[in-house]
């Protein structure tokens, strides 16, 4: 079990940087670690010079055809078998392989600081990666193929693409066709009334697909990073739809879009609209108990709701969910920890600032460096070098329809990474009251992805020991955003559960049980478990004092 996990992490890392989005790149920073590699290698030659000499010994086997150097055999980029056969090709290849090979060498024996040597790896990966032979049409066997099929007209598609995408998109290539979705038409399709709507969220009640419904309703808190339609996109993938058939009574939160006129908003701002919303929901549904969920920043949020409402004796909350999102970072979990300096964040801190947000445009681009081959190359191969259009996937069209953060909230994120203020002890006050997670004795769910590059499920593993009530974890087999859209029906899904929480990761992982198919099922049967007796489903939204506002997907998701 331990080495199927280990595998599924090896191939993560293979295409991935893990970058935080909410710090960014800093380029100061970057170039002063090569500056130290540099210079170190001026004072103490022999790593670079040894190094050099590996490269030429390399040079010299590629020239008579001896050389052994190949891809990772996972690598897309490479799969043509032009690679192997064609004699030019693959030089080119091995090439540009013993270049890597030599650099990587190089950083290894260096010397220089641990940050320093990630720092400087991650440049020089990136630079790699941009000189890819694949990056090119003459070095491209497919691209140069398709050229000669397509009469040309190949590169004529891709010349447009390009300019297009100088146009309109930020001079990044497109990753989605955009013109084939369309928010409310075929997707958000959840049939719901918007039932409360403030300055800051509205409240959506879905239509119940079931004749009878769980007395305590489900709502879901999304990240403020994205739009909430995530949880209701196609009709397969729809965790609206889902829980919706399976008799409960869905509710979800939609962050409005802000812009600079709500740089002021904060995360107390967030919570106590979340305390407002929830206080509608269970006057429509007359119950005093609600379950709630949240992923990734949005669970970050609903942590905070939580300690504030067990802090005030209110218990409102039956149980909650927390899906990949980490509460407790540390430096070590990933490269995220070169960037989570004292200087980057303050200078993170200081532009949301002077811009009053941080652009969802400029913290796309971020993410899409943390995965360079998969969320830039890739497309410029494909959109350019090929001449094909992007492709029309419904994630990825979610996942280009950014939203900004407010200043304040993006400080508010920024502290979570110095103050620990999750952490039992940290005596950082929140809304007037000291946070406190062991104060939350409700049950709760939590879920990982092996593969997630944003929120290591090693760093998710921790929030377990964070809170005071009983907790199941679940391991999904996925990144990110597939592994909360793991709907029945993938016949390559699978998950890992473990009855018993241990102190740490690798001591659960030892006694964890495989299983195939989705997750979702199991949540299901946790939330069944905590969702009251069943009653008739109500026949319409809102009610007297809450009458529906307009139908779902409501107004601000297209903010």
């Amino acid at each position: 079990m331990a080495k199927q996990i280990e595998d599924l992490e090896k191939k993560a890392a293979q295409s991935t940087t893990s970058v935080n989005s909410m710090i960014g790149i800093r380029r100061a920073e970057l170039l002063k670690s090569l500056g130290i590699l540099v210079g170190n290698a001026v004072k103490q030659p022999k790593p670079l010079a040894k190094n050099l000499g590996e490269y030429g010994k390399e040079l010299v086997k590629i020239v008579k055809g001896r050389s052994e150097l190949a891809p990772e055999r996972r690598d897309r980029r490479f799969m043509d078998p032009t690679w192997r056969y064609n004699r030019l090709y693959k030089a080119g290849l091995q090439h540009w392989l013993a270049a890597r090979k030599g650099f990587e060498g190089w950083i290894a024996d260096s010397g220089i600081a641990d940050a320093d040597k990630a720092r400087s790896r991650f440049v020089l990966d990136i630079l790699a990666d941009s000189f890819a032979p694949t990056n090119t049409l003459l070095g491209n066997p497919a691209a140069m193929k398709r050229l000669y099929e397509s009469g040309g007209m190949s590169v004529v598609k891709g010349i447009k693409n390009a300019y297009a995408d100088l146009r309109t998109n930020g001079g990044m290539p497109s990753m989605v066709d955009k013109s084939k979705f369309e928010v409310g038409k075929n997707l958000a399709t959840s049939k719901g009334s918007v039932v409360f709507k403030n300055e800051m969220l509205e409240i959506i009640q879905y239509k119940p697909l079931t004749d009878k419904v769980y007395k305590t309703p489900l709502v879901i808190i999304p990240p403020q990073i994205n739009k909430f339609y995530a949880n209701d996109l196609s009709d397969h993938n729809s965790v609206i739809k889902y829980f919706a058939s399976q008799g409960y009574q869905m509710f979800a939160v939609s962050w409005r879009n802000p812009s600079r006129q709500h740089s002021h908003w904060g995360l107390e701002n967030y919570v106590q609209s979340l305390i407002e919303g929830t206080d509608v929901i269970m006057k429509i549904t007359k119950s005093k108990k609600i379950n709630v969920s949240g992923a990734c920043s949005g669970g970050a949020t609903l942590s905070l709701f939580l300690s504030e409402l067990a802090a005030r004796s209110d218990t409102r909350v039956n149980s909650y969910t927390l899906m990949v999102c980490v509460l407790d970072p540390k430096k070590t979990d990933s490269d995220i920890g070169l960037f989570a300096s004292d200087a980057g964040i303050e200078a993170a801190r200081k532009m949301s600032r002077r811009k009053g947000i941080l652009p969802g445009d400029q913290l796309a681009k971020v993410f899409a460096w943390m995965r360079p081959n998969d969320l830039i190359w890739n497309y410029v191969v494909n959109n350019y070098l090929l001449g094909e259009d992007p492709p029309a996937f419904d994630i990825l069209y979610w996942n280009a329809d950014t939203t900004n953060l407010p200043a304040q909230l993006h400080s508010d994120y920024l502290d979570m990474f110095a103050d620990k203020r999750f952490v039992p002890g940290s005596g950082v006050e929140f809304m007037g009251n000291e946070i406190n997670l062991k104060n939350v004795k409700v049950d709760g769910f939590m879920l990982a992805g092996v593969t997630d590059h944003i929120t290591p499920w090693r760093a998710s593993y921790r929030n377990t020991q964070l809170f005071g009530g009983h907790v199941d974890f679940v391991l999904a087999s996925s990144g990110h955003i597939q592994s909360l859209l793991t709907a029945p029906g993938n016949p390559k899904a699978k998950f890992f559960t473990n009855k018993k929480i241990a102190d740490t990761c690798d001591t659960w992982l030892d006694g964890a049980s495989e299983n195939s198919g989705s997750w979702w099922p199991h949540w299901d049967n946790w939330l069944k478990r905590r969702s009251g007796e069943v009653k008739p489903a109500p026949r319409t939204q809102g009610n007297n004092s809450f009458p529906p506002l307009c139908k779902a997907p409501g107004e601000y998701v297209f903010t």
